[in-house]
């Protein structure tokens, strides 16, 4: 089991842990969903993901100290130069922008 400086040594993919990176488009944005349980990923490369659809279990693979599940919208899957992008939740009363850091329950 590798420590944090192994991970971050391992990079990117060894941070995220088990993690599925969806394409919105040809050519971008991604989204990166980082951290999920071990064996629980249910896509694989080339998937079409829909709107609602499962693709792992919360956990906390990687570099991570508790379960949670992270995601993030970048311009590129080259991690070490992709900017991040905003992600505006859809809710019941109307599009929000969470506050930084703050915790996200859907």
């Amino acid at each position: 089991m590798l420590g944090q400086a192994g991970r971050v040594r391992g990079g990117p993919a060894a941070v995220a842990g088990n993690h599925v990176v969806i394409a919105t488009g040809e050519r971008g944005p991604y989204i990166l969903l980082a951290h999920l349980q071990k064996g629980s990923v249910t896509v694989t490369v080339g998937d079409q993901v829909l709107e609602g659809a499962v693709v792992g279990g919360c956990g906390n693979s990687g570099n991570s100290t508790q379960p949670h599940v992270h995601i993030q919208a970048t311009d590129s899957t080259n991690w070490d130069q992709a900017r991040g992008l905003p992600i505006v939740f859809r809710t019941t009363n109307a599009p929000a922008l969470p506050a930084e850091s703050e915790i996200v329950s859907i």
